[in-house]
């Protein structure tokens, strides 16, 4: 069977929209998926489930979110193999002086358009890098995330897919978690 990551956006942040990890655990295991983990409080889960497009998945698992906890939650989905890839092609790990504690991966939905990346170009303003290869982007946000005026800006509307960000530390820990839910 192979293994999956769903990132839930926008849960437990603030006093809205709270969701306790063994309730989570529980709504995945009552779809069917097999060895669920949560990490952190954040609404990062990686199972085993069968074969399914990752698209199929994060519609499938809104639903039932939606029905077991009664607002929406937008979940962006990935494969084991993708959350390696997210890890190994991460372009800032091969420049100079960056800090990685200050490294972000945007995952998107689906990939955003040549206008939308034009977008995000241009609300993406010094120290803050931004590089979009296809379904993430990898942000580079010195001053962090509290300080970004590229966190600020409605990422959403300026790209159309859903976002949902990870600090780099989750990302690999995502990563590690795959490889041992097999």
């Amino acid at each position: 069977m192979p293994v999956y990551v769903a990132m839930l956006r926008g849960i437990n942040v603030g006093p809205h929209k709270r969701i306790k990890m063994e309730r989570l655990r529980a709504s995945f295991e009552a779809m069917g998926f097999e060895r669920v983990q949560t990490y952190i409080q954040s609404g990062n889960v990686v199972f085993k489930s069968g074969k399914i497009s990752t698209e199929a998945l994060s519609k499938k698992i809104e639903e039932k979110l939606s029905a077991d906890f009664g607002f929406a939650i937008p979940v962006v989905s990935r494969t084991a193999d993708e959350m390696s890839a997210a890890v190994k092609n991460n372009p800032f790990l091969r420049e100079r002086g960056i800090d990685v504690e200050k490294l972000h991966v945007m995952f998107l939905s689906d990939t955003p358009s040549p206008a939308g990346l034009k977008k995000l170009a241009e609300v993406t303003t010094p120290p803050e890098q931004a590089r979009c290869p296809a379904k993430e982007i990898y942000l580079y946000l010195p001053n962090g995330v509290a300080e970004s005026g590229l966190m600020k800006a409605n990422l959403e509307r300026i790209l159309g897919v859903v976002p949902t960000a990870r600090n780099w530390k989750t990302v690999k820990e995502l990563a590690r978690m795959c490889g041992g839910c097999g």
